[in-house]
């Protein structure tokens, strides 16, 4: 992950006198090699000279380490980062900066990540594909967040027992949340799955008829609970208005806890925190970026069955970051407007999976387990 170094190693090497008849000398009484015809007033003593062992064999040159060192400094005056980050760094700058961050976020919120997601953060002087990455310019690093693997919501359960206390409320709460979500990054759920089927029955259409008795088409809008079909065909304006004035109402009902965070998710995705889609844009990466999490009704339903198919090529090309921005280190106000940027990143995420392991500890200790896990997610054309 650490792409800014680039390493030229340089061995330590001894080259043999410029005269030297291949026989060494034998060892005195003390143990030392003594040269033929030199004499001396006392016997020679093992640690007269300095001893070589902690000295470096081999260097390293790093390319824009400079730009590193002027991160770490200013990390350092925000408060980030000790002598104790340093040691633990191993006196490597990219680490300590990296670490820095890492620290600002907290073990605690760390440890509620990787529970659920796998993110990777670091901080680079290229972005683009790999292989062809680009070096950025004026003097500038990129702190970036990737996701190599998504978490999991299983809200089905949690919409009828919304919807059980108000009619519209769990279809609200769940058009919500996604909605704030995909304002910070991506998600898969019903709107992914249904886009995905439409492409498959296009290619079906395009294909001999002889193949297309060949093609599996997720029922991806039977597989959707009745309070979300409802909300495919109803106009855009006036749901978003019912559905803050239900989620208001019930702000203080039996699941007053989800909205809450829910109101914490849509203010945090709110913020105004720019990143750099221009160098995104220009670092030719094949894909969007990886999902963060995936949103499904059931166990091995529709949704579940359209994401393992797409999940299948995800990795086959380099995927954008999930969160990116720009930078120059020699600019304080830059870099704290990054630090804020990774703020509301890690922020949002916390709410986010705070919010699912809430649902799941509900579904395991209250919800109904007559759950219908059987049902086929996948049928023949």
């Amino acid at each position: 992950m650490q792409r800014i170094l680039r390493s030229r190693k340089r061995s330590f090497r001894s080259n043999k006198p410029a005269c030297d008849d291949g026989n060494p000398s034998a060892p005195d009484a003390a143990g030392s090699a003594s040269a033929a015809g030199v004499a001396t007033l006392a016997p020679a003593f093992r640690q007269a000279l300095p001893s070589l062992a902690d000295v470096r064999a081999e260097y390293s040159h790093e390319a824009n380490a400079e730009l590193v060192y002027e991160l770490c400094a200013t990390l350092v005056r925000e408060g980030l980062g000790t002598p104790e980050t340093w040691k633990h760094s191993g006196g490597n700058a990219l680490a300590f900066a990296q670490h820095a961050i890492m620290t600002g976020i907290g073990a605690e919120r760390g440890d509620l990540l990787q529970r659920n997601v796998e993110y990777h953060l670091e901080v680079s002087d290229v972005l683009g594909r790999a292989g062809s990455d680009a070096l950025l310019e004026g003097g500038q690093l990129a702190v970036t967040v990737e996701c190599s693997g998504a978490g999991y919501l299983k809200i089905g359960p949690a919409i009828d027992a919304l919807e059980a206390e108000a009619e519209g409320l769990g279809a609200a709460f769940y058009l919500a949340l996604t909605h704030a979500l995909y304002r910070v990054m991506r998600i898969y759920n019903h709107d992914d799955a249904l886009m995905y089927e439409e492409r498959m029955r296009e290619y079906a259409d395009q294909d001999d008829e002889e193949s297309r008795g060949q093609y599996e088409f997720p029922e991806v809008e039977k597989a959707l609970p009745e309070c979300i079909r409802k909300t495919l065909k109803r106009e855009c304006r006036d749901w978003k208005v019912r559905d803050r004035e239900l989620l208001h109402r019930f702000s203080t009902g039996s699941y007053a806890t989800w909205i809450e965070r829910l109101r914490r998710i849509e203010r945090l995705s709110r913020l105004r925190l720019k990143q750099s889609r221009d160098y995104i844009e220009a670092g030719q990466y094949d894909e969007p970026p990886l999902p963060s999490l995936l949103v499904t009704f059931k166990e091995h339903d529709a949704i579940t069955a359209c994401f393992d198919e797409e999940g299948q090529y995800m990795m086959e090309g380099t995927a954008e970051p999930t969160m990116c921005v720009v930078f120059s280190p020699r600019n304080a106000d830059e870099v704290r407007h990054a630090l804020r940027v990774v703020e509301r990143f890690v922020a949002l995420n916390c709410e986010l999976f705070q919010l699912v392991e809430a649902i799941q500890d509900w579904e395991k200790r209250d919800a109904s387990p007559c759950i219908d896990r059987g049902e086929p997610s996948l049928r023949a054309a």
